[in-house]
């Protein structure tokens, strides 16, 4: 199962993690992982390398992480309807394979959320 964790601090989702596997497909043919690893990836990267906001970013293979280092800054308010916009395209996934994808939204506070 794909677990898609979405960062909520002070009313807007400023981070995510993404890690597992849908295990819908033959390795390297998984529509589902397929759809959540693009998706993943372009959010990160128009993030970081479109809108040059200052995310901390790890990729640890099986897991992604991204979280917004200023989420109070103005710069910040495009990067967070981004990942409102991953969390959106993560529960139409979620509810279209039953059962492959699990969305769950966590509270944070400001010195966690950066």
């Amino acid at each position: 199962m794909i677990e898609a964790e979405f960062l909520n601090y002070n009313g807007a989702l400023v981070g995510f993690s993404v890690s597992g596997h849908a295990d819908s497909g033959v390795f390297g043919r998984d529509i589902v992982c397929a759809s959540v690893s693009s998706a993943v990836m372009l959010t990160a990267n128009t993030i970081t390398d479109y809108l040059y906001c200052k995310a901390d970013v790890k990729d640890q293979g099986n897991r992604i992480m991204l979280v917004l280092k200023d989420p109070d800054s103005a710069m910040s308010i495009a990067a967070k309807q981004v990942v409102a916009s991953l969390y959106n395209h993560m529960d139409i996934l979620a509810k279209d394979s039953k059962g492959k994808i699990k969305v769950t939204v966590r509270e944070v506070s400001a010195r966690k959320g950066r």
